[in-house]
């Protein structure tokens, strides 16, 4: 290649943009606080979804700077290391039944503390009725300490059990660390249905943890996942509808 092609060549490179960070969906920036909301493109393909979700984020932006500027106002030294920084981002999981959209909400959470914190949590959004929902309509009762919920929690500590065994972590599959976990839909854990080898159907539920929830803080999160055929003695006519097949593996590999 001659020079001057050379040259025209790197013309071209330098002239192409480089490529941009995601603009954040909200944001609150002063010296105390860089608190942003993420949303990607599935959710922002639904106004109704993408509104809620949005509405959602930016009370916890709002909340957090509140925070941030009364932290500073009485304690001024915690920021000689710089504000803090929140950041969310909302993720489909997956979209089931054509109707059910599982949406995973993650934190990362830096007051300048030992290390960064994070959490996760969960929406269950029907796309028919434009509202969040639980998983009860799928199964014919989900009472505390029910059928349903027993064998639901029993099979999420069996994951989180195998799970555990994977990393090494076997000293802490114990009911200590399983102590908060309960037979209830409020204490099982936050949910999203995973996706299945058969299109627009769920392989089972899926339960979402952060790190301290069910081990310590080294482990990370975790994802225990319930197979649909472990609770189809309870599934209500619509459960038996979007359940079925099997948990693909780039699923299992992608949770961990």
């Amino acid at each position: 290649m001659s020079k001057l092609s050379i040259a025209l060549a790197l013309s071209v490179i330098c002239l192409q943009p480089a490529f941009a960070d995601p603009k954040p969906d909200a944001l609150v920036k002063n010296r105390s606080i860089e608190a942003t909301v993420y949303l990607d493109d599935k959710i922002k393909a639904d106004p109704t979804l993408s509104a809620n979700c949005l509405a959602e984020g930016r009370k916890w932006v709002d909340k957090s700077a509140a925070e941030a500027a009364s932290t500073r106002k009485q304690d001024p030294q915690l920021f000689d290391r710089g504000g803090w920084t929140f950041e969310r981002k909302y993720n489909v999981r997956s979209v089931v039944g054509g109707r059910y959209a599982s949406i995973v909400r993650n934190d990362y959470i830096n007051t300048r503390g030992a290390h960064p914190n994070s959490d996760v949590n969960t929406i269950l959004w029907d796309s028919t009725d434009k509202k969040r929902i639980s998983i009860r309509p799928f199964f014919t009762e989900t009472a505390d300490d029910g059928p349903t919920m027993k064998a639901m929690l029993e099979a999420v500590i069996a994951s989180l059990n195998a799970e555990k065994k994977k990393r090494g972590a076997d000293e802490t599959a114990t009911a200590e660390w399983y102590k908060e976990l309960k037979p209830t839909l409020l204490k099982i854990g936050a949910v999203t249905l995973a996706p299945s080898s058969e299109a627009g159907k769920s392989s089972g539920p899926t339960f979402h943890y952060p790190p301290y929830a069910v081990g310590p803080y080294a482990e990370g999160q975790y994802v225990a996942f319930v197979p649909w055929e472990t609770l189809k003695p309870y599934l209500t006519a619509e459960g038996a509808r979007i359940f079925g097949g099997s948990r693909p593996k780039a699923d299992e590999d992608d949770q961990q």
